[in-house]
């Protein structure tokens, strides 16, 4: 069956959804997204989301396409209309088009686009990956400045993990500097005698909803966390390493550029922080 999807105030079949050609989202990338995971038919971290996705259309100067009641219950309704018990609901808004290509801006009264689109992942919670491990390479970050601000310029990322995958591994950790910022499309932490380290917040990450949320709980679980830039050398004599994002929520790292990390297996950190995570989300969900 077709999916049901959301376009600027429309809720359609997947093939009769449509959007100008001259939208600067498609044209310039001047686009901001964000990814909400459904667990047990509810929203994971709605809030956080709806919060860094005003954030992200601040920083760009592009307005609101509606507030954020509406945004909640386009994604419930949509939920419900594709009967997404697991999986992820895509939003992304672009500052529109006034019917031609330009690289200035259109007028202010322009109304900028939105979408919502969802993908059905069974078994994202109990993801086999997470009992496995992630293997990463290392690779030059040569990103734009803003990689706090969401946008869709994900060119260089979607690079990364082809790069990855033609080394064999799973997925990459970005360096800038000598300094590992994040992953392709995470954050990245290691663990060395039972302390958390993690890159702090600044333009050079994504500031993760999963990230605040994570930190917050270790922190609540008597963990010590230290936010500090680290080198891939450093992670690579870590006791265990993890990453965090909205799909894929905490994923234990096993290997980083061919270096196996403590047994080669999951760390305890990484496995129970994921549990916490997925059990604290499950009861906060709306």
């Amino acid at each position: 069956m077709s999916r049901t999807v959301y376009v600027n105030g429309d809720y359609l079949p997947e093939e009769d959804a449509k959007i100008s050609i001259f939208d600067r989202g498609f044209l310039m990338a001047d686009a901001v997204y964000e990814v909400t995971s459904v667990l047990d038919g509810k929203l994971i971290d709605f809030d956080g989301h709806a919060v860094r996705l005003k954030r992200s259309l601040d920083e760009l100067e592009m307005a609101e396409p509606c507030s954020k009641d509406e945004l909640l219950a386009i994604h419930r309704k949509l939920v419900e209309e594709n009967g997404i018990v697991e999986g992820l609901i895509y939003l992304q808004v672009t500052r529109g088009s006034d019917g031609d290509r330009d690289f200035v801006f259109p007028s202010e009264d322009t109304p900028p686009s939105i979408v919502l689109f969802t993908q059905n992942k069974p078994g994202l919670a109990d993801n086999p990956a997470a009992k496995k491990g992630a293997k990463i390479i290392s690779i030059e970050d040569i990103r734009w400045g803003r990689r706090d601000i969401k946008t869709v310029q994900l060119l260089y990322p979607s690079m990364g993990k082809m790069m990855a995958k033609k080394a064999g591994a799973d997925d990459a950790w970005l360096v800038e500097d000598g300094y590992v910022t994040e992953g392709t499309s995470n954050n990245a932490y290691f663990v060395k005698d039972g302390v958390i380290v993690t890159r702090p917040l600044s333009n050079d990450i994504l500031h993760g909803i999963t990230r605040k949320a994570v930190l917050r709980m270790a922190a609540e679980a008597q963990l010590k966390i230290e936010e500090r830039l680290f080198t891939v050398e450093e992670a690579q004599g870590a006791d265990e390493a993890f990453t965090t994002s909205a799909s894929a929520f905490v994923m234990p790292v096993v290997e980083i550029d061919g270096v196996s990390l403590g047994d080669g297996t999951p760390g305890p950190i990484a496995t129970r922080l994921r549990e916490i995570y997925l059990d604290e989300s499950l009861k906060a969900a709306i």
